[in-house]
Order: structure tokens, then sequence, then C-alpha cells
């Protein structure tokens, strides 16, 4: 009984994690006019996505899209400059104690012209009216904006992402009805002015950290400038990992246990109580199952279907998982566990992971 209140205790409080999901604002009459904003675009063999990203941007009229062609192999940077995109590249590896990304950025930001600089992956893609919205979002905030992608699924074994993304957003505490005690970001899509992004050392600052995002949010935080979470619905979408289950696994296998050690506690903390909640009501609702007469089943259904209820409330706010990805979450809650026990061996313990073809081995972390 005592562990049954306690994994209830675990749902309640990931749903409070995740309860004030923050929307980009609409675009007013006062928001500066978008071509104020160069558009840095880190890419590594990303020909099977960089192109519907700068589609999009064709339709924001951005006063200049960068596109850092990091040494890719399938063509992106040819890609790129045929869709109208200035085309920076870089070959060979990164330079010492950098990694790929940080590198990419910060070559991309020291040509960018505009007073505002937005990084975008190259997987993420913009609504009509994106830019818009985050330029508001900008002067009504100022600091640093970041957005999580609605998180685009197109194929089944993409689930297996649900509840890692789950797991992320609530361990950034951007969206609890708790007070955030550490700033937090995502790096698919960030802005912040010019002046602002090279007074906090821009990624030069962050440069060894594989969690990058997180590094550099607290740097801003460090300088007393803000930092705002907004969710990507109906603005700002990417589709994770296309390209197979190998790259969903060094993905997550890079971020998931670097990104704990960053976040703030409390709000680490209840992510792993609601996992742990998930783990122990599954459990329960299986041993019920087994064997029970009415009684027990009813207990197993009510179980499962908490869990699934919740699940399917939470992905809502996060990308377009659907009921039967909710009623088999044990596949995805299984997965959570073992990419982050993968996660925790290649970063804590041979502190070396992998990532678009290349290794990344992972300097002391530099967020102060």
């Amino acid at each position: 009984m005592i562990a049954t209140l306690v994994f209830a205790g675990g749902l309640l409080a990931g749903g409070a994690a995740m309860a004030r999901p923050r929307h980009l604002p609409p675009a007013g009459p006062s928001t500066p006019d978008v071509p104020d904003v160069s558009v840095v675009i880190p890419a590594r063999n990303a020909a099977t996505t960089i192109v519907r990203l700068l589609q999009s941007l064709r339709q924001s009229d951005a006063a200049q899209v960068i596109v850092v062609d990091d040494a890719s192999e399938d063509g992106t940077g040819a890609l790129a400059a045929a869709h109208g995109a200035t085309v920076l590249r870089l070959d060979g590896d990164p330079p010492v104690g950098w990694t790929g990304k940080a590198s990419a950025c910060h070559r991309g930001a020291m040509v960018a012209t505009a007073p505002l600089v937005l990084f975008l992956d190259a997987d993420v893609t913009l609504g009509p009216g994106a830019l818009d919205r985050l330029v508001a979002a900008h002067a009504a905030h100022g600091g640093l904006i970041s957005v999580q992608p609605f998180h685009r699924i197109e194929r089944a074994y993409e689930t297996l992402s649900s509840v890692c993304n789950v797991v992320a957003i609530m361990g950034s505490g951007a969206f609890a009805l708790w007070p955030r005690r550490r700033p937090a970001a995502f790096g698919p899509c960030l802005l912040s002015s010019a002046d602002h992004y090279r007074l906090v050392g821009g990624h030069a600052a962050v440069r060894g950290d594989v969690v990058e995002d997180v590094a550099l949010a607290r740097r801003f935080g460090a300088h007393g400038l803000p930092v705002s979470v907004f969710t990507g619905w109906g603005a700002v979408e990417f589709r994770m990992y296309p390209d197979g289950v190998r790259q969903l696994a060094e993905g997550w296998t890079k971020n998931l246990a670097s990104g704990a050690g960053l976040v703030d506690p409390l709000a680490a903390g209840v992510a792993v109580w609601w996992v742990t909640a998930c783990i122990g009501l599954t459990a329960t609702s299986l041993r019920h199952a087994v064997g029970a007469d009415w009684h027990g089943l009813a207990v197993a259904a009510a179980c499962w279907a908490a869990i699934a209820c919740e699940l399917r409330w939470m992905w809502r706010r996060v990308g377009s998982f659907g009921w039967l990805s909710a009623l088999l979450h044990p596949v995805a809650t299984a997965a959570f566990v073992m990419l982050f026990m993968r996660s925790a061996w290649a970063t804590v313990v041979r502190r070396r992971v992998r990532w678009s073809g290349r290794p990344i081995v992972l300097a002391a972390r530099r967020t102060g």
C-alpha cells in the first residue's frame, strides 16, 4: 500500500513538473523587423533534413542564413548553397578542447552581422510566422530565448524517444509549478542579441561541454541575463534522429547523463521519482493481472491506464506521440532506462561519446 502511494505521488509530481507549458507569444505590431536576425545553422551530414529548414526560412525574410558545414560527407554544403544560404565550410576535426557543434556555432556567429543571432539545428523547421514570434519573445523578455521544438514522429522507432523527451523537459524545470532555480535551455533553437551573446562568451565559453545548451544558459544566468524557455507547439518543430535507431541511441547517449548533472537537483529528483513511479506501477499492474480475480484485474487496469493517460497528456505538449505509444508505455520506459544506463557508462565512466560519425572526448565542464 505504501509503495503504491509513493508511486502515485511520483505521477502527481511528474504532472506538476509539466503543468505550465509556455508557448511562443504571438507577434504584435511592435515586433521589430524580422530582417534584424542572422540565422546560424551548424550542420554535419544533414542532407536529409536541412532542405526542409531552409525552405521554411525562405518564407521568413531573415537578414542572413549561415550554414556552417562541419566537414560533411553527404553534400550538405552544396544543398545549402543551392537553397540560397551562405555556406561556411569547416574541414577536419574541431580544435582541441572543442565539440563540433560549439565550434560550428562559434564560427557562424563570427560572421553574423545582424543585431540578433538565432541558432537552429539542421533538423528544425519553422512554421509560418515563427521567426516573428521568436523576435517578439526576445523583445518582451530579452536575454536568451530557447524553444523546445515540437517532436514530429514519422516512423515507429522514433517513439523510443518519447520518455527521454519528457524527462529532458521535466529535468529542466522550465514548465513546472514551482520556480526554476537554475537556468536551462534547449539547443535546437536559441535566440540572443549579438551583444549579449558576446558578453557571456558565446559558444567559446562552453566549447568543451557536450550539453552546450544548458551550459550556455547558465552563462547567461551568471551574467544576470534572463533565460526564457518555450514550447514549439504550432511554431517550431523537428524530427529527431531520422536516420535510424543507431542515430537515436548515439544522440541520447551523448545528452542524457551529461544533462542530468547540470539541471536543478529538485527537477532532476522529480524526474527520477516519476520514472520510478512509472516502472513501479507497471510492475504492480502486471503482478495483479497474472492469475488474478476481477478485483486484481481492475487494479491492474487502473495502474496501467493511469500511466497511459498521463503520458498521453504529457506527450501532447512535446510531440505527435499517439495513444498506441501511451498504451505500450513500458517499451518507451525500458528504452529510456537502457539509454540512460548507456549514457552514464559512456559519459561518466568512459568519458567518451560518439556523434555524427565523430568521437567526442568529454572535457571538464565550463559553466561559470
